[in-house]
C-alpha cells in the first residue's frame, strides 16, 4: 500500500472502494454530478484543500472531465492537481455493458496505471505505513465512546458534528473517520465533541 499526502477526489463509491484498497489517503468521492448542487461536499473539499491538497481522478470521458474541470474553477489552482488515467475500452468486472463511450473507469484500470498517475501528477508518495501527524488517530471506538455511532441518539448527535465542522450530512462513518483525521486530530476532536 502506498501512502498519499493529498486527498484524493474520485467520482462515486466503486473508484473509492478501489483506491481504499490500494492507498493510505483521504479519498472523497464527489458522488458523480451530485457535485455541482452539493454546495457541503464541494465546502468538504476546499477545506480538505486547503490542509492537505487535492488529486483530482475522475474517469476519462467526458462526464469525468466536467466534474474535473467544475472543481479546478472551484479550488484554488495552488491546492490542486490532476492525476489521469488512460483511455482503455472495456467494461468494468460489476457492470454488464460498457459506459457511454465505452472506456473503463477509475474502478476498472488496474492498480500501477492508477500509481503511475498519481505520481505523474506530483503527488508525495510513500511507501510507509500509515502515521497520524498530530497525537493518536481517531478511532470507530472514538466515535461510538462518544455515542456518535450505535447508539439510541447517535444519528442526531453525528448530525449536530456535521453541521458543526460544515461537512456534507450524508457522509459515510468511514469518511467521517477519515476527515476527522486528517482536518482535526484527535485532541481536536475532542474539543469539537466537548463543544455538543
Amino acid at each position: 500500500m502506498i501512502k498519499v499526502k493529498e486527498t484524493i477526489i474520485v467520482e462515486g463509491t466503486y473508484d473509492k472502494i478501489k483506491l481504499d484498497q490500494m492507498v493510505d489517503a483521504t479519498v472523497i468521492t464527489t458522488d458523480g454530478f451530485d457535485i455541482f448542487k452539493n454546495k457541503s461536499k464541494l465546502e468538504l473539499i476546499r477545506k480538505l484543500a486547503e490542509k492537505t491538497g487535492i488529486v483530482v481522478l475522475t474517469d476519462s470521458d467526458r462526464a469525468g472531465f466536467l466534474i474535473r474541470n467544475y472543481i479546478k474553477q472551484c479550488i484554488p489552482a495552488e491546492y490542486v492537481k490532476h492525476a489521469y488515467i488512460p483511455e482503455i475500452k472495456g467494461v468494468e468486472k460489476r457492470k454488464t455493458i460498457p459506459g457511454k463511450e465505452g472506456l473503463l473507469g477509475v474502478e476498472g484500470i488496474n492498480n500501477a496505471l492508477i500509481e503511475e498517475a498519481l505520481k505523474n501528477a506530483g503527488c508525495i508518495i510513500s511507501n510507509h505505513d500509515k502515521a497520524v501527524a498530530e497525537g493518536r488517530e481517531i478511532t470507530k471506538v472514538d466515535l461510538y465512546n462518544d455515542g456518535l455511532v450505535g447508539k439510541a441518539n447517535s444519528h442526531e448527535l453525528r448530525n449536530k458534528l456535521v453541521r458543526k465542522i460544515g461537512l456534507p450530512s450524508r457522509i459515510s462513518t468511514n469518511s467521517l473517520l477519515q476527515v476527522l483525521n486528517t482536518l482535526y486530530g484527535y485532541d481536536q476532536y475532542k474539543e469539537i465533541i466537548n463543544q455538543l
